[in-house]
């Protein structure tokens, strides 16, 4: 039975960066499709799409499929990290909470994560990565303060757009301590099908109970749909399935730190933002606090 196969040590060096990449243009590829489609729709399209694309390889590489109990388990997993994730950050940006304060929203989530990894998980988080998580946290407020002009808090939207981005954190937060917790021992492909199956299957029934939801399928939502189901929801999660399960959570939240000014930065490649000074500083910042927290801990430590 074929199953996938990596080696460890080069895994764990490239592939965090690889998924910071990833992961780093959603925001971008989701305003593309948020502005010609209703969310739920446009995202009941893109689990179903992913599921199959996820469902042809694993069969395809004759991997193994999860039992009952794992795709139970698989579902939860997916319905906080796919649908209530996504689903809450495409709705904050669908209802005009721009996409930078979205992610400094969202990008709260290493520091719960790091608060609940210990009594959750049992994993210690050392002071070296608390003061690398609040570091990155710091840098994150600091590009988005640049990037806006210090009118962080007066482009905040409305109150049901902030509800959507504070529910995607949470769902983000508690599905990551969830497949740490209860997610080890589930086949990467197979399982990662049944994340897909569950989130599309509860997208689809909310867009039901809507009345059904415009899409206009045109060359930019095709495009920000095309990148967002084969790099995102197929090579980024993969990634992100597999560092959870080798990695402990606090170092692998401590990564999307990263996310916000990477995504600041390819909006000045791709649309010729200007990347103020604080914004730089705060790149330093960030990039300082993934250094401390996601380092591996030093020989003869506990």
């Amino acid at each position: 039975m074929a199953r996938l196969r990596f080696a460890p040590a080069a895994f764990l060096s490239a592939a965090p960066l690889l998924f910071v990449l990833l992961w780093s243009t959603g925001f971008l590829g989701t305003k593309g499709a948020a502005r010609n489609a209703d969310p739920f729709a446009y995202l009941t399209v893109r689990f179903v799409l992913a599921a199959v694309l996820m469902a042809l390889l694993t069969a395809a590489l004759r991997a193994p499929w999860p039992t009952r109990a794992q795709a139970g388990r698989a579902a939860v997993t997916g319905l906080l990290l796919h649908a209530g994730y996504l689903g809450g950050v495409t709705t904050a940006i669908w209802l005009g909470l721009p996409a930078g304060v979205t992610s400094v929203l969202v990008g709260v989530q290493p520091l719960l994560t790091g608060l609940l990894s210990w009594p959750v998980l049992g994993e210690r988080v050392t002071a070296r990565q608390w003061a690398g998580l609040a570091l990155g946290f710091a840098g994150v407020l600091l590009v988005m303060e640049g990037r806006l002009g210090g009118n962080l808090h007066g482009s905040a939207g409305s109150p049901a757009a902030l509800g959507a981005a504070a529910f995607a954190l949470l769902c983000t937060t508690a599905g990551t301590l969830y497949q740490r917790r209860a997610g080890a021992d589930m086949p990467l492909l197979g399982g990662t099908t049944a994340q897909y199956v569950a989130s599309a299957a509860a997208l689809g029934l909310i867009t039901l109970a809507r009345g059904g939801g415009e899409i206009h399928w045109n060359a930019e939502f095709m495009l920000s749909l095309t990148w967002l189901v084969l790099v995102l929801s197929v090579g980024a999660i993969l990634l992100l399935m597999r560092l959870l399960r080798d990695l402990p959570a606090a170092r692998v939240n401590s990564l999307f730190y990263l996310v916000p000014p990477l995504t600041v930065l390819e909006s000045w490649l791709l649309y010729g933002e200007r990347l103020s000074p604080v914004s730089l500083v705060g790149l330093a910042l960030c990039v300082s606090g993934v250094a401390l927290a996601a380092a591996p801990p030093r020989r003869g430590a506990t």
